[in-house]
């Protein structure tokens, strides 16, 4: 998410290439996401991440798409997985705001926040209908 405040700011233009993981993973979450994240492809395919990192040291990134303006604050959920098992499940999910692919976020579920990207093949999809709110939180 856009994880902002006085101490972690962005200043716009502040970018750097995705890393060949980043845009692999990213592509892989548009792909099998939600019904409408395949319409972010053309976005990812002019994205750079900006150079912010979470100060809790997860590998959750954001987007900044070449010739747009920065998403808007709010989250639009395109893709939602989980990963690990028991001992070590987390999530990860990829969003846009006001039709802006955005960011991609890591979280730990059971520990701390993964500091590694997981492979794409090891996301499965969380259900949505377990988790209420889920599909969309920027209402």
């Amino acid at each position: 998410m856009r994880h902002k405040n006085d101490n972690d700011m962005v200043t716009a233009g502040e970018t750097r290439p995705l890393t060949d993981q980043e845009r692999r993973l990213a592509r892989w979450m548009l792909e099998h996401g939600n019904d409408d994240a395949r319409d972010y492809l053309g976005q990812l395919e002019i994205a750079d991440a900006t150079t912010w990192r979470c100060p809790c040291g997860c590998v959750s990134f954001n987007f900044k798409i070449a010739g747009r303006p920065e998403a808007p604050p709010g989250v639009h959920v395109l893709g939602d997985f989980i990963f690990g098992d028991r001992t070590n499940l987390a999530g990860i999910f990829i969003f846009a705001s006001g039709g802006i692919l955005s960011g991609l976020e890591v979280y730990g579920m059971a520990g701390e926040a993964p500091v590694i990207l997981p492979e794409a093949e090891s996301l499965r999809p969380v259900d949505v209908e377990t988790q209420p709110g889920r599909k969309d939180l920027s209402h």
